[in-house]
């Protein structure tokens, strides 16, 4: 047959490992033991193991679940670094969550930084592998796992991706086989993100001369010029909202993010604005860093202020990152979303992904790449992160199913051992 009719997950073993990889501190910049422990869970599921630093002390871990040949390949990737954890202990402090690295299960979801973004989400994938040996699949095309680092912003030097730029070439070359369709598994709550939004940083550096506060006519002040440059920039926000609608993303704007200078009783020499601008599908990064500079310089009357840009958050792009969709009715999304309903039919919903993450890197390649795995996006990167374990363990039943059906593979027999196991039906 050439759909799963029954798949059989492993509670114990899924919960287990999830729990387990959420143990491993992995914050930017640290990834290497988390890093490690995938190496070792990659046979598990009938995978090749590699592992490669992308920077001195970092890896990367990618193999390979070769089929039989003649069907087609599938990339799972993900990254292995979360966020910081300032302010968990505290704010958790005397209850069973207080380690944001303890996992505990609570109102039966599993707690720690990193549960949802993305540990459950590399834990899907891992696991949906092994649900299909459990199952005795034989697929025809080739299963790539690849787990990298340095996604997440937020710690000093990292956060550009550099554990993607040293993926994609290895595909351009072949050593990581080049596939036709990728899952990047940062949480969707089981839905299908096909399209995401594109970003830019700018930092600001509005630069003055000082003078004493009783001749301010001898200074160029630079907090009232970062006025109007704020204004400004405020002004041209209202009108990227004109612009248009993406039906999945929304509209373009930006954010002020930050406001620093003064301090001295003095006309003060210098001020910084931080701000990002979110970018529609079809919006050029170039061209909107071009309309940014020139309202701010247009903004500024004064000669004697300066003002200078720099752009902290370069990505697949110079500046920032790229958005980018693919179309959501065709072949391998459309099938993803079939394949999520069979196991929740309240899910696998076309959406946008309210962030930027890494798809643009593979689809500027021309590999078209949609977003998947359980966990709600909009408690990541807080004091709440968790993710239900029932949603995870649909997740697993749903990508298994969607990778026996876009790997051309088939259901030998099952295995014999099913003690403790919840049985998922999913429908040819």
């Amino acid at each position: 047959m050439n759909a799963v009719t029954s798949l059989s997950i492993d509670r114990d073993r899924a919960v287990a490992l999830l729990r387990r990889a959420i143990g491993y501190p992995s914050v930017t910049g640290e990834e290497a033991s988390f890093a490690a422990m995938l190496a070792d869970a990659l046979p598990t599921a009938g995978a090749s193991v590699n592992v490669g630093d992308f920077l001195p002390g970092r890896p990367n871990v990618w193999g390979v679940r070769e089929g039989t040949g003649g069907g087609r390949k599938l990339l799972l990737t993900g990254h292995t670094d979360v966020v910081h954890v300032r302010g968990w202990r505290e704010r958790w402090s005397g209850t069973e969550r207080e380690d944001p690295f303890a996992a505990p299960i609570v109102d039966g979801e599993i707690w720690g930084r990193g549960a949802a973004d993305l540990k459950a989400g590399i834990c899907t994938a891992i696991e949906a592998l092994r649900v299909l040996d459990d199952a005795g699949a034989a697929l025809a095309g080739d299963v790539i796992l690849a787990f990298i680092g340095d996604e997440e912003s937020g710690e000093p030097g990292t956060g550009t991706s550099a554990g993607m730029k040293a993926l994609m070439p290895m595909i351009d070359s072949g050593a990581i086989p080049r596939p036709d369709f990728a899952i990047y598994v940062e949480p969707t709550t089981l839905d299908v993100y096909s399209a995401q939004i594109g970003f830019f940083i700018a930092d600001i550096e509005v630069t003055g001369r000082t003078a004493y506060f009783g001749v301010p006519e001898l200074g160029a002040d630079a907090l009232k010029a970062a006025h109007a440059i704020l204004a400004a920039l405020w002004a041209h926000s209202a009108d990227l909202e004109t612009r248009g609608d993406h039906p999945l993303v929304g509209k373009s704007f930006l954010l002020v993010t930050g406001l620093e200078g003064g301090g001295l009783i003095a006309v003060p020499e210098r001020c910084q604005l931080s701000l990002i601008r979110k970018l529609r599908p079809g919006e050029d990064l170039s061209v909107a860093r071009q309309e940014i500079e020139a309202i701010v310089r247009s903004a500024v009357s004064n000669p004697d202020i300066r003002v200078a840009f720099s752009y902290p958050a370069g990505r697949d792009h110079p500046i920032g990152g790229t958005a980018m969709e693919i179309d959501p009715g065709s072949d391998a999304p459309a099938m993803l979303c079939d394949a999520i309903r069979t196991v929740r039919p309240d899910r696998g919903r076309i959406a946008g992904a309210p962030f930027w993450s890494e798809a643009s890197f593979l689809d500027r390649k021309g590999i078209p790449t949609a977003y998947f795995a359980p966990g709600d996006i909009r408690i990541c990167h807080s004091l709440e992160e968790r993710v239900p374990i029932e949603e995870y363990l649909d997740g697993i039943a749903a990508l298994a199913t969607f990778i026996v059906r876009y790997c051309s593979g088939r259901i030998d027999g099952t295995s014999s051992n099913q003690k403790g196991r919840d049985q998922h039906d999913t429908a040819n």
